[in-house]
């Protein structure tokens, strides 16, 4: 007898449909599985078959042959466990295939029968609802990551025999079974930490807030314990509340990787991701035999932080800057491509030489080769990817004890952020544009117009510091979210001269031009 039901596969970090063939028939009896499969895959045959005898369902030797489909696209992991056990019962006639019709089935098979939860189940469910399936059955650990998706009835389930209890209780009077309750919404937590807790580093706060604002890359360079790390890592108390959209973008992402907390639907806070400088290029970017999400896309819609910029191997970096510019990434394999997002803000962290107090020749001791070596790790074409560099200064000790009272919380600077944030919505409304950072050069031109005065001083820039097509604009981007930061339209002389102003550590630690 043959019947068919309907589970979902991952391709990268998107869901796609699969239809779960199952034919019991007369022959030499055995479990045979077709369809471009993975070991893990494989696998299930004697996952599945002793599974349905340790759970009481004593089938007849028959020849069972499984098919999933489209057997061109090559299934992996063990979501597909139950509905393999699900087909073949349907098959034997335990279960009535016309229930199965709209019906699909996600989750990993122990030997005694329990269902076991799987990763990825965000993006399985979203492609299930986008097929048309009306109801879903997933272990009871993904049932809150499923009912994120809405559109589609969800039923938990911890054992194959309840599952098969819910699937007859159909066909009996009086028995219905019953969705899972949409969990009620979350509280956000506080952060555990706050721009207030910063003394002094006026500039680097000032320019914190611009990055974050219009999303422009970030350099802090100064000497060790100046605050750098500190000031990244409360860039996300300043920046926006997710959206719908974008809560469903990254945690497709953390799903895909297994990443989610337990019992959570959605991450409600924007990721920050910090890689060790020993990282690979595949571990930053993405990669594999068959391509998994790297930091990058970890990273997605929030802030990917390099520590100690220079000590990361070089192929590391120079990965990033084609994703940088296109705020996605693309990788390549014989199997196919994936592409993961990767629209993050990077915000970097260096010491300007080995010892890390150049150009303070009273405490510097590295001659002017070493100096000039450790600062070529970083090269230029990644340096003008930085919208933004800043020069963070010793903390001065009335600084360090709070002798500066009345510091800005992170609540306040989101305010400005999130008002800069909705001018530039209203902007670039139906162009797929949200930040300024963002902005191509059509955008550019449109948006970025400057005044007799202007112009001449940006000219000026531009020959002295001989800077790039792409340098230049990057300075224009930046002061368009300056002039947004004050309510203003039009990009005045001191919107522009704070623009510039950022990219002057690249002529003083690399000389001139980028």
């Amino acid at each position: 007898m043959f019947s068919k039901v309907y589970s979902a596969g991952l391709q990268g970090i998107d869901g796609f449909l699969v239809q779960v063939e199952a034919d019991v028939g007369n022959g030499l009896p055995g479990f045979h599985m077709v369809g471009y499969l993975a070991s893990e895959v494989r696998e299930a045959e004697e996952r599945v078959r002793t599974s349905l005898k340790n759970s009481g369902f004593l089938l007849s030797p028959k020849k069972i042959i499984v098919n999933l489909s489209p057997a061109d696209i090559r299934k992996d992991g063990t979501a597909f466990d139950l509905p393999v056990a699900v087909a073949v019962l349907a098959s034997y006639g335990v279960i009535n295939a016309e229930t199965l019709r709209d019906q699909a089935f996600v989750g990993e098979l122990g030997l005694n029968g329990q269902v076991k939860p799987v990763r990825g189940v965000l993006s399985m469910v979203s492609a299930l609802r986008e097929a048309g399936r009306k109801r879903c059955f997933l272990p009871k650990e993904n049932v809150t990551e499923g009912m994120a998706v809405g559109g589609i009835d969800i039923v938990g389930i911890e054992h194959l025999t309840q599952m098969t209890d819910f699937l007859t209780s159909e066909r009996e009077p009086g028995r219905q079974w019953q969705p899972c309750n949409i969990p009620a919404k979350e509280e956000l937590s506080p952060y555990s930490v706050d721009f207030s807790e910063i003394n002094g580093q006026q500039l680097v706060r000032r320019a914190t807030e611009i990055a974050v604002a219009g999303r422009h890359n970030i350099l802090y360079l100064g000497p060790p314990g100046s605050g750098k790390s500190m000031v990244a890592q409360r860039i996300p108390t300043i920046m926006p509340s997710l959206s719908q959209e974008e809560q469903l973008e990254i945690s497709k992402i953390y799903s895909v990787c297994g990443m989610l907390p337990p019992g959570k639907a959605l991450l409600d806070r924007r990721p920050f991701r910090s890689p060790h400088h020993t990282i690979s290029p595949q571990a930053m970017a993405g990669g594999g035999r068959y391509p998994k999400p790297g930091e990058i896309s970890l990273a997605s819609r929030g802030v990917l932080f390099l520590d100690e910029f220079p000590e990361f191997r070089r192929e590391a970096l120079e990965i990033l800057r084609q994703p940088l510019e296109e705020r996605k990434v693309t990788i390549s394999r014989v199997n196919g491509s994936c592409t993961f997002p990767a629209n993050v803000l990077v915000a970097a962290a260096m010491n300007p030489c080995p010892c890390g107090f150049y150009p303070d020749r009273s405490r510097c001791s590295c001659n002017e080769e070493q100096v000039r070596r450790y600062l070529g790790r970083i090269s230029r074409p990644l340096l003008e990817r930085m919208d933004i560099c800043v020069e963070t200064s010793p903390v001065s000790y009335r600084d360090l004890r709070g002798g500066e009272k009345g510091n800005e919380p992170s609540s306040l600077i989101r305010e400005r952020v999130e008002r800069a944030g909705e001018i530039q919505r209203r902007r670039f409304a139906g162009s797929g544009i949200f930040f300024n950072s963002e902005m191509g050069n059509r955008q550019v031109e449109a948006y970025c117009l400057l005044g007799e005065k202007e112009d001449e001083l940006l000219h000026k820039a531009f020959q002295e510091k001989r800077l790039s097509a792409r340098g230049c604009h990057k300075i224009l981007k930046v002061a368009r979210t300056i002039a947004d930061l004050e309510g203003e339209d039009q990009i005045g002389m001191n919107h522009l001269c704070e623009a510039i102003s950022y990219r002057d550590l690249e002529e003083k630690y690399w000389g001139k031009g980028v």
